[in-house]
């Protein structure tokens, strides 16, 4: 229950930092929560992951419904995907991948500091 509130929290204020601060902005909100919620470094990863992967992909979506997903598909073709829902998840796998490893990363820093 605490991973996903954990990955809940980061998808929030990942969601709140990047309307003010630029994109990587997330990365310190996953390091941030990883550190205060003492995460595992196991946990740490999947939990930023998941969080921010749902919200890159929230995001990303409805992005792309407001401009008629024009991006998409063209990224689409570009790439020779078969759906532009596929550079969606793969967008947001990128995403995740960043908040993964800045969760890691802060998860380390607090057993780095602690020891």
């Amino acid at each position: 229950m605490r991973i996903f509130f954990a990955a809940f929290l980061i998808a929030v204020f990942s969601c709140g930092s990047t309307y003010i601060f630029p994109w990587w902005s997330l990365a310190i909100v996953c390091s941030i929560v990883s550190i205060i919620l003492r995460l595992s470094t196991g946990k740490a990863f999947w939990v930023g992951f998941l969080g921010v992967f749902i919200f890159w992909l929230t995001m990303a979506f409805f992005r792309d419904q407001a401009n008629d997903h024009i991006l998409s598909n063209r990224m689409a073709q570009l790439f020779h995907l078969p759906f532009s829902a596929i550079f969606l998840v793969v967008s947001a796998l990128v995403g995740g991948l960043i908040g993964g490893i800045s969760a890691w990363a802060g998860a380390e820093l607090r057993l780095l500091l602690t020891r």
